[in-house]
């Protein structure tokens, strides 16, 4: 009996996984092990083993789509066996999102030389799609760059197959091929050669884009530092927002619509903590052996929140409805950007880890995130989050909480300020200006709260503490 593989539920609040690439093609031979897709979720991403042995008879979904968790993405039995039947089954008693997902197999027929063998049941419409559209009405649709929106569908259930395709095609002018790359509305007829579109009949040129005399296209020069768009390029594009991008956008959007955001901004001198850090980072032997060589100024920031969130424990907690959890332990998480997204991986027990254990842990966290690896429990369960853009020059911003926690710290960059000298400083002082000032390194903090369950005094108040700590990290380490 045919295997259908269907795609696994990666945590429980995943509700759907991108297909990012095939591993494998029909007709393929795989073992129970073998890895036949990667899914992406809104967290990291997975391979997908084949879960039978024998020959991948048909695929269902294909690299891009989002598909619903527990829908089938494959089917895998013996070469030749019917699993047209079984697959229907499947689809009259599987249910997506509270729908019945009608996964209708052998009732297509995209034209008379369609071979008859269970190939030809395969499923012809993109179940994920938001019209429902044969993969050879697609292919030809994308070929000769027909939007599939404009088109009629005869199908069952008004499904587009490949003869809607053709028929509009039969009515529409001939394009040329860079018409084709480009895109857009095409016209009724065409000023090229035998009536064909150009690229200026579609309209993507700008009216006033006049170029200098004597030039033939506006593409950049050798010595132009700034790039021109070309004239083919199309005015715009549209990108659909899905995947971990889409989780990021409603998580965004929910925090900012069910908490009543405030946010403190704090300075502290930095002068002994870039000491200490540039003496670590020097350290040989013995010390050198301990990984201190190796430790950030981002990591001394997580050491000293660790340490100071027990103190003030309203700071370490879940806001969940009109509940307000409290945690004991002190689970961090922080923020990494990554080629797929935001995420926020989290230091269990951070408030139990040394500083080289935390060092340690915070960069295979970020490098499991970076490559995609990171499994879904290090990625949730964080009672306390830090972000860092000090790093790209911030000196100051809003960090959004990362709900249902009710506090994020945001790490800013190091700036000089202005600090009053005392009178016994201004007498140590040997030049001839009668200095009032100096200018010493300090680095910003922005404290986001829940204002619903954090005042706004004793949030300052763990703000001071830990700006306290950073001035003094040296005597802080003695007390931690």
């Amino acid at each position: 009996m045919a295997h259908i593989l269907i795609m696994p539920r990666q945590g429980n609040t995943v509700e759907s996984c991108i297909i990012t690439d095939w591993k494998v093609k029909e007709g393929e031979m795989v073992t129970t092990e073998t890895a036949v897709c990667e899914v992406e979720t809104d967290k990291a991403s997975f391979e997908v083993p084949a879960g039978a042995a024998g020959m991948v008879l048909a695929i269902l979904a294909k690299a891009g789509d989002d598909v619903p968790v527990l829908a089938p993405i494959a089917v895998i039995g013996e070469p030749g066996e019917n699993w047209a039947a079984e697959l229907g089954n499947m689809g009259k008693e599987t249910s997506h999102g509270g729908t019945e997902a009608q996964i209708s197999v052998g009732e297509v027929k995209e034209t008379e030389s369609l071979p008859s063998s269970p190939r030809a049941s395969v499923p012809l419409c993109d179940i994920n799609s938001e019209r429902a559209i044969s993969p050879r009405a697609r292919n030809l649709a994308e070929r000769e760059a027909l939007p599939a929106e404009t088109l009629a569908g005869t199908g069952p259930g008004g499904r587009i197959i490949e003869r809607d395709v053709i028929t509009a095609l039969e009515n529409r002018p001939a394009l040329t091929a860079a018409a084709k790359a480009v895109g857009g509305t095409v016209p009724a007829s065409g000023s090229g050669i035998g009536g064909r579109v150009t690229v200026e009949d579609i309209g993507w040129l700008a009216k006033d884009m006049a170029l200098p005399a004597g030039q033939s296209s506006p593409l950049p020069t050798p010595h132009s530092p700034f790039p021109i768009p070309h004239p083919s390029l199309p005015e715009f594009t549209e990108t659909p927002i899905k995947g971990i991008r889409k989780v990021i956008s409603d998580r965004m959007f929910k925090s900012l619509a069910e908490s009543a955001q405030f946010t403190l901004n704090s300075a502290a001198p930095v002068s002994r903590l870039q000491e200490v850090r540039s003496r670590m980072k020097a350290s040989q032997g013995f010390c050198g052996e301990l990984g201190l060589s190796k430790i950030t100024v981002n990591d001394l920031i997580l050491f000293a929140v660790s340490r100071l969130l027990p103190r003030y424990p309203f700071m370490n907690a879940h806001k969940i409805g009109d509940t307000l959890k409290t945690f004991n332990r002190i689970h961090l998480g922080v923020a990494v950007d990554t080629p797929k997204g935001l995420m926020v991986p989290v230091i269990r027990n951070a408030n139990l880890l040394s500083l080289s254990q935390i060092s340690l842990e915070s960069k295979r966290l970020s490098t499991a995130c970076q490559n995609g690896s990171a499994k879904p429990d290090e990625l949730s369960g964080s009672t306390f989050t830090v972000t860092n853009l000090g790093s790209l020059g911030v000196t100051g911003f809003t960090p959004v909480l990362n709900a249902p926690e009710v506090a994020i710290l945001g790490v800013c960059g190091i700036e000089l300020k202005p600090v009053a000298l005392s009178e016994a400083e201004k007498n140590e002082c040997n030049c001839e200006c009668d200095c009032a000032v100096s200018f010493e390194p300090h680095i910003g903090f922005s404290l986001t709260i829940n204002h619903q369950v954090v005042d706004g005094a004793p949030a300052a108040r763990f703000l001071k503490a830990l700006c306290e700590a950073i001035a003094d990290i040296d005597l802080f380490f003695a007390a931690g």
